[in-house]
């Protein structure tokens, strides 16, 4: 069985988030997503307004039919080398450093990495701004 894992905050849900779990079950038989833990995003991101709680967003990606598993992460550099997996699919724009050294260790471990595209027109921050605009 091929296990792919994906990671990010899923904060805003919207039909980008589906389709890159949809990408991302297509590259194996088994999907693990990987949700950020809010402490961790305001530790970097202090400003950051998160919606709903971790709790919450594992909950709302555990819901999908698409999703196998759903797990907590903090930093995704430090995740991968615990986590039983094949292919690390991950957005064109995860390039921070946690991701630079992730995909590094991908490639030194001989697990699979994919760059799945965002689907246009749609993004969190834009979300955010429109949400903002309604006050």
């Amino acid at each position: 069985m091929k296990k792919v894992i994906t990671v990010g905050v899923f904060d805003y849900f919207h039909l980008g988030h589906l389709r890159v779990f949809e990408n991302a079950k297509k590259l194996g038989d088994y999907l693990i997503v990987a949700v950020q833990d809010g402490g961790c995003i305001l530790k970097t991101k202090p400003d950051a307004n998160v919606l709903y709680t971790t709790e919450q967003r594992l909950h709302m990606v555990s819901a999908l039919k698409v999703v196998d598993e759903v797990m907590i992460y903090e930093e995704v550099d430090k995740t991968l080398p615990e986590t039983d997996f094949d292919i690390f699919a991950i957005g064109g724009d995860q390039n921070h450093a946690g991701f630079q050294r992730a995909v590094k260790w991908c490639e030194e471990n001989g697990k699979g990495v994919v760059r799945l595209p965002r689907t246009p027109g749609i993004c969190s921050s834009q979300i955010k701004k429109q949400l903002e605009s309604l006050k």
